[in-house]
């Protein structure tokens, strides 16, 4: 099997409950958060449309006030550079939402491949 990114957040995040894998998802993200030592404490039962809201607005605030974080976090959970390098960021509300996408985007990957391999 290949492993085919979704194209949003939205769709990750119903592919993530239609592979019954959605809590392994939410498991995934405060544990690499926790490593940045940035605790988000995601209830496993949060809504997709409130964990994607949720990371969005932590990595605002972590744009906002603490960038050194914020470009810790990245690496943490391993989001390639180049992707984070492509977006525009003179709309920091904007560049939040496109970095929580590639931020559950690789946590979904993880997830993903430690499920089927």
């Amino acid at each position: 099997m290949i492993f085919t990114p979704p194209q949003n957040t939205d769709l990750l995040l119903s592919e993530a409950q239609k592979e019954k894998l959605y809590s392994q998802l939410v498991a995934q993200l405060n544990k690499d958060f926790a490593l940045a030592n940035e605790s988000v404490d995601f209830a496993e039962d949060i809504t997709p449309i409130t964990l994607k809201l949720s990371v969005q607005d932590k990595i605002y605030r972590l744009i906002q006030h603490k960038f050194a974080e914020y470009l810790n976090l990245l690496y943490i959970i391993d989001v390639p550079e180049k992707e984070i390098k492509r977006l525009d960021g003179s709309d920091i509300a904007e560049l939040a939402e496109q970095v929580a996408f590639l931020v559950l985007k690789r946590e979904w990957q993880k997830v993903w491949f430690r499920n089927k391999y």
